[in-house]
């Protein structure tokens, strides 16, 4: 029951923080439709996944004991962090209110976006790697293991859905499209100091 409660709390801790994963489905939200933005949060919950697979199978360990190799990822996920955040600030403005008729990013695309977000985001492995090394003990069975992870995905969903409904009202969107230029400019920044701030990290 103990180690439940800290999964359970631990994970909510995480996940209401706000970083690249809550920037990206906000912008895809208030850009393309809830549609979307439900989608790109679904791919950040199976981003998820992939940090849960590797830690069950023990390379968790390995990244927690081998600086360089947490080093490599590190660095690997705060250049993708800049790589969007850049490609966000400098996107071209006036996308339509309307986007039924001519959506300009597909749902597969969405979560694509969604998946390799938190895919390459070090704060995911750093939440999903120090939960299992810290909570999860030897006498823990793989399936519950596999549980807490499950649990930690659809949190995910869960939360970032709940962002994708607030941030896709109506009216809230087309005021948002109003200052479209400038939220690009915001959150590519943001997601830009977050890249550069981990990459710098020790």
């Amino acid at each position: 029951m103990t180690e439940l409660l800290a999964v359970a709390v631990i994970t909510v801790l995480a996940v209401i923080s706000p970083g690249a994963d809550f920037a990206m489905v906000v912008r895809n939200s208030y850009l393309y439709g809830r549609t979307t933005g439900l989608m790109a949060a679904a791919g950040v919950a199976a981003g998820v996944l992939v940090h849960v697979a590797y830690t069950m199978l023990g390379v968790g360990l390995l990244i927690a004991s081998s600086t360089a190799l947490f080093t490599a990822i590190k660095l690997v996920g705060a250049a993708y962090l800049v790589y969007i955040g850049v490609r966000t600030f400098f996107a071209r403005g006036d996308v339509e209110v309307d986007l039924e008729t001519r959506p300009r990013l597909t749902r597969l695309g969405a979560l694509r976006t969604g998946f390799l977000t938190n895919a390459l985001n070090p704060k995911t492995t750093l939440f999903v790697v120090s939960t299992f090394t810290q909570v999860v003990g030897p006498g823990t069975g793989v399936w519950q293991q596999a549980g807490y992870g499950l649990f930690m995905s659809a949190a995910h969903f869960g939360w970032f859905a709940l962002v994708a409904l607030f941030f896709s009202n109506s009216r809230l969107r087309t005021s948002m499209l109003r200052w479209q230029k400038a939220l690009n400019r915001g959150i590519g920044s943001v997601l830009v100091g977050l890249g550069v701030t981990l990459g710098l990290a020790r």
